[in-house]
Protein backbone atom coordinates (compact mmCIF):
# COMPACT_ATOMS: atom_id res chain seq x y z
CA UNK A 1 0.00 0.00 0.00
CA UNK A 2 1.10 3.85 -0.79
CA UNK A 3 0.71 6.15 1.65
CA UNK A 4 1.26 9.80 0.92
CA UNK A 5 1.86 12.64 3.96
CA UNK A 6 2.12 16.07 3.86
CA UNK A 7 3.22 18.05 6.64
CA UNK A 8 1.94 21.73 6.30
CA UNK A 9 4.36 23.18 8.46
CA UNK A 10 4.48 27.50 8.90
CA UNK A 11 8.26 27.82 6.91
CA UNK A 12 7.93 24.43 4.53
CA UNK A 13 5.69 22.07 3.31
CA UNK A 14 6.90 18.33 3.22
CA UNK A 15 5.24 15.61 1.37
CA UNK A 16 6.33 11.92 1.91
CA UNK A 17 5.10 9.11 -0.42
CA UNK A 18 5.86 6.02 1.01
CA UNK A 19 5.32 2.01 0.28
CA UNK A 20 3.99 0.05 3.08
CA UNK A 21 4.68 -3.60 3.35
CA UNK A 22 1.87 -5.97 5.56
CA UNK A 23 3.79 -5.97 8.46
CA UNK A 24 3.69 -2.25 8.63
CA UNK A 25 7.21 -1.52 7.34
CA UNK A 26 7.59 1.21 5.48
CA UNK A 27 10.29 2.59 3.03
CA UNK A 28 10.24 6.36 1.06
CA UNK A 29 9.09 6.76 -2.58
CA UNK A 30 9.24 10.19 -3.15
CA UNK A 31 10.22 13.12 -0.35
CA UNK A 32 10.22 16.78 -1.00
CA UNK A 33 9.96 20.11 0.59
CA UNK A 34 8.90 23.68 -0.49
CA UNK A 35 9.36 27.00 1.21
CA UNK A 36 6.34 28.63 1.26
CA UNK A 37 6.82 30.82 4.21
CA UNK A 38 3.28 31.00 5.49
CA UNK A 39 4.09 33.87 8.36
CA UNK A 40 5.48 36.06 6.22
CA UNK A 41 4.63 39.45 7.03
CA UNK A 42 1.83 38.16 9.11
CA UNK A 43 2.42 35.83 11.63
CA UNK A 44 2.57 38.39 14.85
CA UNK A 45 -0.88 39.53 13.60
CA UNK A 46 -2.26 35.51 13.42
CA UNK A 47 -2.81 35.81 10.09
CA UNK A 48 -1.52 34.33 6.52
CA UNK A 49 -1.05 37.30 3.95
CA UNK A 50 -2.20 37.30 0.71
CA UNK A 51 1.23 36.68 -1.01
CA UNK A 52 2.29 33.84 1.32
CA UNK A 53 -1.59 32.54 1.14
CA UNK A 54 -0.90 31.98 -2.73
CA UNK A 55 2.33 30.23 -2.48
CA UNK A 56 0.62 27.96 0.09
CA UNK A 57 -1.92 27.00 -2.73
CA UNK A 58 0.33 27.23 -5.43
CA UNK A 59 2.43 24.65 -3.39
CA UNK A 60 -0.25 22.58 -2.80
CA UNK A 61 -0.95 22.23 -6.34
CA UNK A 62 1.99 21.36 -7.18
CA UNK A 63 1.93 18.42 -4.76
CA UNK A 64 -0.99 17.16 -5.65
CA UNK A 65 0.01 16.37 -9.77
CA UNK A 66 3.58 14.62 -8.15
CA UNK A 67 0.42 12.72 -5.47
CA UNK A 68 -1.13 11.57 -8.91
CA UNK A 69 1.28 10.16 -10.22
CA UNK A 70 2.56 8.35 -7.54
CA UNK A 71 -1.50 7.16 -6.95
CA UNK A 72 -1.20 6.36 -3.06
CA UNK A 73 -4.36 4.81 -1.85
CA UNK A 74 -4.37 7.40 1.10
CA UNK A 75 -3.31 10.93 1.32
CA UNK A 76 -3.31 12.60 4.99
CA UNK A 77 -2.63 16.49 5.32
CA UNK A 78 -1.34 18.10 8.54
CA UNK A 79 -1.31 21.71 9.32
CA UNK A 80 0.52 23.26 12.31
CA UNK A 81 1.29 26.61 13.83
CA UNK A 82 0.75 29.34 11.07
CA UNK A 83 -2.55 27.66 9.26
CA UNK A 84 -3.88 27.13 12.77
CA UNK A 85 -2.87 30.00 14.96
CA UNK A 86 -4.38 32.07 12.01
CA UNK A 87 -7.58 34.25 11.54
CA UNK A 88 -7.62 33.11 8.47
CA UNK A 89 -6.27 29.52 7.97
CA UNK A 90 -9.94 27.95 7.79
CA UNK A 91 -10.14 30.06 4.39
CA UNK A 92 -6.71 28.24 3.46
CA UNK A 93 -7.72 24.90 4.29
CA UNK A 94 -11.26 25.60 2.23
CA UNK A 95 -9.38 26.89 -0.66
CA UNK A 96 -6.79 24.18 -1.01
CA UNK A 97 -10.13 21.33 -0.88
CA UNK A 98 -11.32 23.64 -3.58
CA UNK A 99 -8.51 23.69 -5.43
CA UNK A 100 -6.76 20.49 -4.76
CA UNK A 101 -9.09 17.93 -3.15
CA UNK A 102 -6.86 17.64 -0.30
CA UNK A 103 -8.32 17.12 2.61
CA UNK A 104 -6.20 18.75 5.35
CA UNK A 105 -6.59 18.32 8.93
CA UNK A 106 -5.71 21.19 11.11
CA UNK A 107 -3.65 19.64 14.43
CA UNK A 108 -3.07 20.92 18.10
CA UNK A 109 -0.05 22.09 19.19
CA UNK A 110 -0.29 18.88 21.66
CA UNK A 111 -0.92 16.52 19.10
CA UNK A 112 2.07 18.11 16.93
CA UNK A 113 3.78 17.44 19.60
CA UNK A 114 2.99 13.66 19.65
CA UNK A 115 3.62 12.62 16.25
CA UNK A 116 6.98 14.46 16.74
CA UNK A 117 7.93 11.63 19.22
CA UNK A 118 6.47 8.94 17.28
CA UNK A 119 8.87 10.28 14.33
CA UNK A 120 11.93 10.47 16.47
CA UNK A 121 11.16 7.34 18.20
CA UNK A 122 11.93 5.26 14.60
CA UNK A 123 15.07 7.57 14.00
CA UNK A 124 16.57 7.08 17.32
CA UNK A 125 16.97 4.17 19.60
CA UNK A 126 15.67 5.73 23.16
CA UNK A 127 15.63 3.57 26.24
CA UNK A 128 14.33 3.89 29.89
CA UNK A 129 16.06 7.49 30.03
CA UNK A 130 13.99 9.94 29.73
CA UNK A 131 15.23 12.82 26.56
CA UNK A 132 14.17 16.25 26.23
CA UNK A 133 13.13 16.48 22.74
CA UNK A 134 12.85 19.56 20.61
CA UNK A 135 11.56 20.74 17.30
CA UNK A 136 11.84 24.41 16.57
CA UNK A 137 9.41 25.35 14.17
CA UNK A 138 8.69 28.51 12.35
CA UNK A 139 5.36 29.66 14.22
CA UNK A 140 6.13 27.00 17.48
CA UNK A 141 8.29 25.38 19.01
CA UNK A 142 7.36 22.07 20.76
CA UNK A 143 9.08 20.23 23.76
CA UNK A 144 8.47 16.57 24.78
CA UNK A 145 9.92 14.67 27.88
CA UNK A 146 9.97 11.15 26.81
CA UNK A 147 11.64 7.74 27.03
CA UNK A 148 11.24 5.11 24.83
CA UNK A 149 7.62 3.52 25.78
CA UNK A 150 5.56 6.95 26.77
CA UNK A 151 5.44 10.78 26.56
CA UNK A 152 6.21 11.96 30.41
CA UNK A 153 5.44 15.56 29.77
CA UNK A 154 4.81 18.14 26.05
CA UNK A 155 4.34 21.33 25.50
CA UNK A 156 3.76 23.58 22.37
CA UNK A 157 5.02 27.25 23.03
CA UNK A 158 4.45 30.10 20.07
CA UNK A 159 8.12 30.79 20.14
CA UNK A 160 9.02 29.57 16.66
CA UNK A 161 11.68 31.24 14.71
CA UNK A 162 9.34 33.22 11.95
CA UNK A 163 7.13 34.01 14.99
CA UNK A 164 9.93 35.24 17.20
CA UNK A 165 11.91 37.53 14.06
CA UNK A 166 8.15 39.29 13.83
CA UNK A 167 8.44 39.77 16.93
CA UNK A 168 11.34 41.20 17.78
CA UNK A 169 12.92 42.21 14.39
CA UNK A 170 16.60 42.57 15.25
CA UNK A 171 19.31 44.31 13.52
CA UNK A 172 21.63 43.23 11.85
CA UNK A 173 24.16 42.23 12.60
CA UNK A 174 21.95 41.43 16.03
CA UNK A 175 22.89 43.82 18.87
CA UNK A 176 24.18 41.98 22.69
CA UNK A 177 20.73 44.53 24.42
CA UNK A 178 18.39 42.55 21.37
CA UNK A 179 19.79 39.07 22.53
CA UNK A 180 18.77 39.87 26.28
CA UNK A 181 15.66 40.99 25.30
CA UNK A 182 15.08 37.54 23.57
CA UNK A 183 16.42 35.59 26.18
CA UNK A 184 14.21 37.63 28.96
CA UNK A 185 11.39 36.87 27.11
CA UNK A 186 12.29 33.00 26.29
CA UNK A 187 13.61 32.95 29.71
CA UNK A 188 9.68 33.52 30.46
CA UNK A 189 8.13 31.48 28.02
CA UNK A 190 9.86 28.60 28.85
CA UNK A 191 9.83 28.30 32.50
CA UNK A 192 7.40 25.45 32.52
CA UNK A 193 9.86 23.54 30.40
CA UNK A 194 12.32 24.18 32.51
CA UNK A 195 10.23 22.74 35.54
CA UNK A 196 9.82 19.89 33.78
CA UNK A 197 13.45 19.07 33.03
CA UNK A 198 13.99 18.96 36.94
CA UNK A 199 11.06 16.71 37.47
CA UNK A 200 11.88 14.21 34.90
CA UNK A 201 15.94 14.47 34.37
CA UNK A 202 16.33 14.61 30.92
CA UNK A 203 20.35 14.22 30.30
CA UNK A 204 19.92 14.22 26.10
CA UNK A 205 18.29 17.08 24.18
CA UNK A 206 17.39 15.78 20.39
CA UNK A 207 16.28 17.95 17.87
CA UNK A 208 14.07 17.44 15.02
CA UNK A 209 13.82 19.13 12.03
CA UNK A 210 15.03 21.92 9.62
CA UNK A 211 16.82 24.33 12.47
CA UNK A 212 19.01 21.08 13.95
CA UNK A 213 19.31 19.76 10.46
CA UNK A 214 21.06 23.55 9.49
CA UNK A 215 23.13 23.34 12.68
CA UNK A 216 24.85 19.96 11.65
CA UNK A 217 25.29 20.80 7.85
CA UNK A 218 26.87 24.13 9.07
CA UNK A 219 29.33 22.49 11.82
CA UNK A 220 30.29 19.54 9.06
CA UNK A 221 30.98 22.25 6.37
CA UNK A 222 32.96 24.29 9.46
CA UNK A 223 35.22 21.81 11.17
CA UNK A 224 35.53 18.92 8.73
CA UNK A 225 34.98 20.47 4.87
CA UNK A 226 31.66 18.09 4.35
CA UNK A 227 28.11 17.51 4.93
CA UNK A 228 28.17 14.92 7.75
CA UNK A 229 24.24 14.17 7.45
CA UNK A 230 23.85 13.89 3.29
CA UNK A 231 23.35 10.51 3.96
CA UNK A 232 22.39 9.97 7.89
CA UNK A 233 19.00 10.00 9.71
CA UNK A 234 20.71 11.11 12.41
CA UNK A 235 23.93 13.23 14.19
CA UNK A 236 25.63 13.09 17.05
CA UNK A 237 26.96 16.68 17.96
CA UNK A 238 29.60 18.06 19.96
CA UNK A 239 28.60 20.44 22.04
CA UNK A 240 31.64 22.97 22.13
CA UNK A 241 31.55 22.78 18.40
CA UNK A 242 27.57 24.01 18.19
CA UNK A 243 28.59 26.56 20.64
CA UNK A 244 31.14 27.71 18.50
CA UNK A 245 28.89 28.11 15.71
CA UNK A 246 26.00 29.70 18.26
CA UNK A 247 28.77 32.78 18.74
CA UNK A 248 29.76 32.78 14.99
CA UNK A 249 26.13 33.15 13.89
CA UNK A 250 25.15 35.55 16.54
CA UNK A 251 28.42 37.91 15.58
CA UNK A 252 27.69 37.56 11.61
CA UNK A 253 25.54 39.79 9.09
CA UNK A 254 23.08 38.59 6.88
CA UNK A 255 25.56 39.10 4.07
CA UNK A 256 28.17 37.20 6.07
CA UNK A 257 25.62 34.17 6.32
CA UNK A 258 24.88 33.93 3.27
CA UNK A 259 28.23 33.04 2.33
CA UNK A 260 28.18 30.49 5.49
CA UNK A 261 28.24 26.37 3.50
CA UNK A 262 24.87 24.51 4.98
CA UNK A 263 22.78 27.49 5.78
CA UNK A 264 19.79 27.73 3.03
CA UNK A 265 18.55 31.22 2.34
CA UNK A 266 15.46 30.76 3.97
CA UNK A 267 16.89 30.77 7.21
CA UNK A 268 19.88 32.99 7.14
CA UNK A 269 17.87 35.33 9.29
CA UNK A 270 15.92 32.91 11.52
CA UNK A 271 19.10 30.72 12.59
CA UNK A 272 19.81 33.63 14.76
CA UNK A 273 16.49 32.88 16.04
CA UNK A 274 17.05 29.14 16.35
CA UNK A 275 20.31 29.87 17.97
CA UNK A 276 19.44 31.83 20.65
CA UNK A 277 16.14 29.22 21.41
CA UNK A 278 18.78 26.01 21.70
CA UNK A 279 21.44 27.83 23.72
CA UNK A 280 19.06 28.94 26.21
CA UNK A 281 17.95 25.49 26.77
CA UNK A 282 21.41 24.01 27.02
CA UNK A 283 22.10 27.18 29.73
CA UNK A 284 18.96 26.13 31.49
CA UNK A 285 19.57 22.39 31.75
CA UNK A 286 22.49 20.53 33.24
CA UNK A 287 21.94 18.78 29.45
CA UNK A 288 25.33 17.56 28.18
CA UNK A 289 24.32 15.54 24.84
CA UNK A 290 22.66 16.47 22.00
CA UNK A 291 21.35 14.71 18.52
CA UNK A 292 20.08 15.36 15.65
CA UNK A 293 17.06 13.63 14.33
CA UNK A 294 15.93 13.88 10.94
CA UNK A 295 12.60 12.27 11.34
CA UNK A 296 9.95 14.71 13.03
CA UNK A 297 6.10 14.91 12.20
CA UNK A 298 5.59 14.04 8.92
CA UNK A 299 7.20 9.98 9.92
CA UNK A 300 5.42 10.37 13.52
CA UNK A 301 1.80 11.05 11.44
CA UNK A 302 2.80 8.08 9.10
CA UNK A 303 3.22 5.90 12.10
CA UNK A 304 -0.15 6.88 13.41
CA UNK A 305 -2.11 6.31 10.07
CA UNK A 306 -0.45 2.57 9.60
CA UNK A 307 -1.52 1.76 12.87
CA UNK A 308 -4.66 2.83 11.97
CA UNK A 309 -4.82 5.72 14.91
CA UNK A 310 -4.99 8.56 12.59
Amino acid sequence: MRIAILDLGTNTFHLLVTSVNKNGVWKKVFKSKSVVKLGEGAIHKNEIAPIPFRRGIKALEHYKKIIDIHMPEKVFAFATSAIRGATNGHDFVAMAKEKTGIEITVISGEKEAELIYLGVRQCISLNDQPVLIMDIGGGSTEFIIADKDKIFWKHSFNIGAARLLEMFRPSDPILPAEISSIETFLSNELAIMVDAVEKFKPEHLIGSSGSFDTFAEMIGYEFYNRNVISDKNSYSFKIDEYLKLHEKILYSTAMQRNLMKGLVKMRIDMIVMATICTSMVLNKTDIKKMTLSKYALKEGALSMVISGKA
